[in-house]
């Protein structure tokens, strides 16, 4: 980005105002789609403003890990597809895919919002292994959260495909939480909820709070080189805890996260 295009927009929020007209704490308009990948065991598309992001879930029995022999194992993989975004490129992942997959692994796994001893096949022999697969289509701002997002709807999708491997009859993972991950970036010591692009670039620091479905902070994430206060902790936590809910209970989103 042109340095004159990043003072403009720092110098825009100074002002206390944003690219798009909307407050700091204010997210984008957000759609959720479930079921859009027939071949997949679950999936969701999110549209969270002008991102958009795929994610799949496949289900196969394996070995469990050596330390907790009778649950099962979560694998989260991201793909950054190059046309996403001019700042993605083909190859090997990379550094920020490396760094979503973790985010939306620990937003999963930290929440416990799978039951894993219920995925438990036979004791240190065989679990159900889950595989979350993001695929961002589009980079407007935010994957972070609209990855995770399309994450747990993907969960909630999916059906454990037990006929297939004759384990018994097909039924919904063990789903007990929604946990939504809420991102905030920092610019002129300031904090803007749901950024876009362009205030990505221009950030200092940026963190993400994870918050289930009784309000509890699950996983916290803080990226890039910037430093954040205490206060300025404290009020993302608050305002993550606020913003969640109110995406958990959006319209169209609700609905997706009726089993519990």
């Amino acid at each position: 980005m042109a340095e004159l295009r990043k003072d403009y927009i720092y110098n825009l929020i100074i002002q206390g105002k944003r690219l798009d007209g909307r407050g700091f704490d204010e997210i984008r308009s957000i759609s959720l789609e479930t079921g859009v990948i027939k071949k997949a065991e679950g999936s969701a598309r999110v549209v969270w403003g002008d991102t958009q992001v795929v994610v799949g879930v496949k289900i196969q029995p394996g070995e469990p890990f050596p330390d907790t022999p009778e649950s099962g194992v979560i694998i989260t993989n991201v793909e950054l597809i190059p046309a996403a975004s001019p700042l993605f490129e083909p190859g090997p992942p990379s550094e920020d895919a490396i760094e979503l997959a973790r985010v939306v692994d620990r937003g999963v796994r930290e929440s416990n919002c799978i039951d894993l001893t219920k995925l438990c096949i036979s004791s240190g022999e065989q679990v159900w292994i889950v595989f979350i697969d993001v695929h961002v289509l589009d980079d407007g701002g935010n994957i972070m959260d609209a990855s995770g997002l399309g994450a747990i709807a993907a969960l909630f999708n999916a059906k454990i495909p037990a006929e297939r491997y004759g384990l018994g009859s097909d039924e919904p993972l063990p789903m007990r939480s929604v946990p939504i991950p809420v991102t905030f970036v920092e610019i002129g010591g300031r904090l803007l909820v749901d950024p876009v692009q362009e205030e990505e670039q221009v950030a200092g620091a940026r963190i993400t709070v994870v918050v289930d479905s009784d309000g509890c902070i699950t996983a916290v994430q803080k990226g890039r080189v910037g430093n954040l206060t205490f206060d300025q902790i404290k009020y993302a936590i608050e305002t993550a805890k606020k913003k969640a809910e109110e995406i958990r209970n959006m319209e169209g989103i609700r609905k997706a996260f009726l089993k519990i």
